[in-house]
């Protein structure tokens, strides 16, 4: 008789009492911020899509993302995997609400697109049964153990791709190794971001040599031309006109947006002809932020009420010359990638608190001069590797942020020099996808 394991035993316990402990989190912020009040029915009861069994050559992989930044990093693994595999098919889930959104906006029109069931055996049992996927792929490390034993033990392959730990998510699953080895038996790939993430992987893996380094999808997921549609859209949306300066302050938590709006209010005096775009990380964040200018001394607009050749509008009580184009809102998901090649200076916020940090490839491939804080720990190797090729710049407070901003615009040579290595390291660490597809072809052979 097979011996009961602590997926059998004690996991199923844990996420019974943290859904238990969670229920007044989700129902407060279900009435107050309207959040976590879509895809119940295949959360609790895995009403996923159902289909029919592939046949032949063909396969469906099953493409999971936690959030927007793994759904995001899913956009140019899709784009390798059409190209080189029509012939299969996918389906695309997600667990949080924006990441689900933003997972239909990409991926809605080839794809089916739903919420991740909740990793209760019954419930990824019925969803497993219902997509009948050959594959399962799990961006970054979204280890879910009654998901990927579902799985396995339908005969479905497990992969992780763009794999990452974090130093403080190995050292926690370091306790649990034991534990865990079950799960981590059970994955068939694991593509690691870099030689650190694989050593993690490795160490925590009861076989190592399913780990392999295939670099960061996130390089290839870059947008380089400052011409594409979206961006120019949005810039005329906007008002920015060609000899505008454009510091963008985008994925910030507080207090980033008003270290922001205080060295915008140190500069714009000097520099008529800079411009402030604040993008906050969390849609739930937007009120806040627009309280915080609202008691500023701006006029600002908010990107949910432009229109298409309308010029924004100043309020009632503004000055006679006030221009409110001149600090924008964005209020919108899914749109930060266009809106980051607008920007000439970028901050990339997460990283003055604790969060970790936030893709900071982005403005990079774009050529802007990119700063970020100093806790980039989520994206350790691609900060030190912008550092390192002098493409990027730590600000850790307001006086330095102000101090770099006002640099680039004093020396544009030097603000030009800065987002030249920071694309050129972009272009140059291209191509994860391919091989994260070749791997998956492998795989599934």
């Amino acid at each position: 008789m097979k011996k009961p394991t602590f997926v059998d035993l004690v996991y199923p316990i844990l996420i019974f009492c943290a859904g238990i402990f969670a229920l007044p989190y989700i129902l407060y912020m279900s009435i107050r911020r309207k959040k976590y009040r879509h895809g119940w029915k295949q959360k609790l009861f895995g009403a996923v899509p159902e289909l029919s069994p592939t046949e032949g050559d063909r396969k469906r992989l099953w493409l999971h993302g936690v959030s927007v930044g793994e759904v995001n990093l899913l956009k140019p693994i899709v784009r390798e995997l059409e190209k080189r595999r029509p012939d299969w098919e996918y389906v695309v889930s997600a667990t949080s609400e924006t990441g689900c959104e933003l997972a239909k906006k990409l991926f809605g029109d080839r794809a089916p697109v739903f919420y991740c069931p909740l990793d209760f055996k019954p419930v990824v049992d019925r969803a497993v049964r219902r997509l009948k996927p050959d594959l399962l792929v799990l961006v970054e490390l979204e280890l879910w153990p009654g998901l990927v034993r579902a799985a396995s033990d339908a005969g479905v392959r497990v992969a992780i791709v763009n794999g990452r730990i974090s130093d403080k998510s190995f050292k926690r699953y370091r306790l649990v190794k034991r534990a865990l080895a079950p799960t981590f038996r059970r994955i068939d790939l694991v593509a690691a971001q870099d030689e650190i993430a694989a050593g993690y992987f490795k160490a925590l893996s009861p076989c190592p040599e399913l780990v392999s380094v295939v670099g960061s999808v996130k390089f290839d997921g870059v947008q380089t031309n400052r011409a594409n549609s979206a961006t120019e859209r949005l810039a005329k949306l906007a008002g920015i006109e060609s000899d505008d300066v454009v510091f963008l302050a985008g994925s910030t938590q507080d207090p980033e947006e008003s270290g922001a709006l205080e060295t915008y209010r140190r500069l714009y005096r000097d520099f008529p002809k800079l411009k402030l775009i604040l993008v906050p990380r969390h849609r739930e964040r937007f009120e806040e932020v627009a309280k915080l200018l609202d008691e500023s001394e701006f006029t600002w607009t908010r990107r949910s009420t432009l229109q298409e050749g309308a010029r924004p509008q100043p309020p009632k009580d503004a000055a006679p010359n006030a221009d409110p184009r001149r600090i924008l809102l964005v209020d919108a998901i899914g749109e930060l990638g266009a809106w980051w090649g607008t920007a000439a200076i970028a901050f990339v916020g997460g990283s003055w608190g604790n969060r970790g940090g936030q893709n900071m490839l982005e403005p990079a491939g774009y050529g802007a001069a990119v700063s970020f804080g100093p806790n980039t720990r989520n994206f350790r190797v691609v900060s030190e590797a912008l550092l390192n090729a002098q493409g990027a710049v730590v600000v850790a407070n307001v006086d330095e942020m102000e101090a770099f901003v006002r640099k680039c615009l004093l020396e544009p040579e030097y603000c030009r020099s800065l987002g030249a290595a920071a694309q050129t390291l972009t272009l140059r660490n291209a191509g994860a996808s391919e091989r994260t597809v070749a791997a998956l072809e492998a795989l599934l052979s």
